[in-house]
């Protein structure tokens, strides 16, 4: 599926270290004036004014991706929107990445390529200047790790400890996708398996598979919000799925939270393909994680500036110091939030 036969495979260790790097890395140009300096010494130089907001993850083969169904192209892709998508949480503007690769001898060159092709084109959709990294072998696979820096906006960083009781909790576009994607890609690769002249029709399941393979960091939301002069008070990304980052805010801000299970966004496609896989869409949205979507509190006095507005919607409030975290029902039951989405360990 990630191979071509007929493709050239040019083995990484005919290159060497240093010049795979400069291999890897020749097309990555800077742009941004807060980059003095970029590849091409010991370390790079940059000048930020302000916060600096910095920001790293590590994407594990099989922990993190299963290449059976992700592409490296879209792999590259997903570890810029990973981390710059931290940034973005922080209500920053993300500037510089560096990407460091661990790689074993059963990648040629050619798919290195395709992995920093995703870079590449993260780098060129978001803004941001790739300025260094690293790369050297793996005996088990590959691994891959990115650190993003970005700058905060001169009220300073948006933490997750600055909720207060009666602020509403927002979230922008619509959750569950990612998770209902992966799950579409791990069943149609089980009857690959099992038939490989199965040639799986991902059509009717595009969204939710876009969602997994080709997210998106929400960019968008922090510069609406700058030009809505709305200055949330608290903030997180939804990485690990809804129930979890609300138990965060929560948590960090001393504050309880209602969320609303008849206000949670969900895409029509998701709520279908809940149904076919006999899954329950609001646990799915609660727990699935992925979705990299924003998640923050306002002041009620703000709510008039976002109402309306189809990128966010109002999911619930905050409520005094020492309430548990809680869904109110379809039905009005009062249900505790349980985090249960991603765990690394």
């Amino acid at each position: 599926m990630l191979e071509n036969k007929e493709a050239p495979k040019t083995p990484l260790d005919s290159l060497g270290e240093f010049a795979l790097i400069d291999h890897l890395t020749k097309s990555a140009t800077t742009a941004l004036a807060s980059t003095v300096l970029g590849i091409g010494d010991d370390a790079a130089v940059l000048k930020h004014k302000g916060e600096t907001v910095v920001s790293t993850d590590m994407l594990i083969e099989g922990v993190h991706f299963d290449l059976a169904y992700m592409p490296l192209k879209h792999l590259g892709y997903k570890a810029m929107v990973v981390n710059l998508s931290d940034i973005y949480a922080m209500n920053a503007q993300a500037t510089q990445v560096l990407v460091s690769l661990a790689v074993s001898n059963r990648f040629p060159l050619e798919a290195v390529e395709e992995l920093y092709a995703g870079i590449h084109l993260a780098c060129k959709t978001y803004g941001v200047d790739l300025v260094g990294g690293d790369t050297t072998s793996s005996q088990q696979g590959l691994q891959l790790s990115v650190t993003a820096l970005g700058i905060a906006p001169k009220t300073g960083a948006v933490l997750r400890s600055g909720a207060s009781e009666k602020d509403l909790l927002v979230v922008s576009g619509d959750l569950g996708g990612a998770y209902m994607g992966l799950q579409v890609l791990a069943r149609e690769n089980e009857v690959f398996k099992a038939n490989p002249q199965h040639q799986p029709d991902l059509e009717p399941y595009s969204y939710l598979v876009e969602r997994q393979l080709k997210p998106e960091a929400r960019k968008d939301v922090v510069q609406l919000l700058h030009d809505l002069k709305v200055q949330p008070t608290s903030m997180i990304d939804i990485s690990d799925g809804l129930s979890s980052e609300v138990m965060h805010l929560c948590k960090q801000s001393g504050v309880g939270c209602r969320v609303y299970e008849n206000k949670i966004p969900l895409d029509p496609q998701f709520i279908s393909v809940c149904e076919e896989f006999n899954l329950d869409s609001t646990t799915i949205a609660l727990s699935g994680g992925e979705d990299y979507e924003l998640l923050f509190t306002i002041k009620q006095t703000d709510f008039d500036k976002i109402k309306g507005n189809p990128n966010l919607t109002v999911i619930g409030h905050m409520t005094a110091k020492g309430d548990a975290p809680s869904l109110i029902t379809r039905a009005e039951e009062v249900i505790p939030l349980k985090a249960q989405g991603w765990k690394a360990f």
